[in-house]
């Protein structure tokens, strides 16, 4: 069996990429990190801190990540939690005044192939 092979692990700053989330457990590959593949079509980088707007937004937009999928192993997301966001759907949430706050450590470098570091600038959440 191929395993995908992972983009090199390195955040906006091209620094390592750290987790974003283990509890829930986050990332295209589950290892908590926003890490990305060539098989990754959606480009899941973008490290954001749900709102319940964002949550509600997104389940309009035909994407529900508030309920619960057990037999997937998905608890549902609640606000407060971080999750690796498909750069594409950040930016089309963007688009409409919905983004979600974004955690710039956390969020790979690949995400800047589909979003300026300028408006990921504007949406960060402050880490210490």
């Amino acid at each position: 069996m191929n395993h995908p092979q992972k983009a090199e692990s390195l955040n906006v700053f091209g620094r390592e990429l750290t987790p974003c989330s283990i509890d829930p457990l986050t990332g295209f590959f589950r290892d908590g990190c926003c890490n990305t593949c060539e098989q990754d079509v959606g480009s899941h980088t973008v490290c954001i801190e749900v709102t319940n707007d964002f949550l509600e937004y997104s389940r309009f937009a035909g994407n529900d990540l508030s309920t619960p999928h057990p037999e997937f192993g998905f608890s549902g997301l609640n606000e407060g939690d971080r999750w690796c966001l498909c750069a594409g759907r950040w930016l089309e949430a963007h688009e409409k005044g919905m983004a979600p706050k974004v955690v710039l450590e956390n969020t790979h470098q690949k995400a800047l192939e589909i979003i300026p570091l300028a408006l990921l600038k504007q949406h960060a959440v402050r880490v210490n």
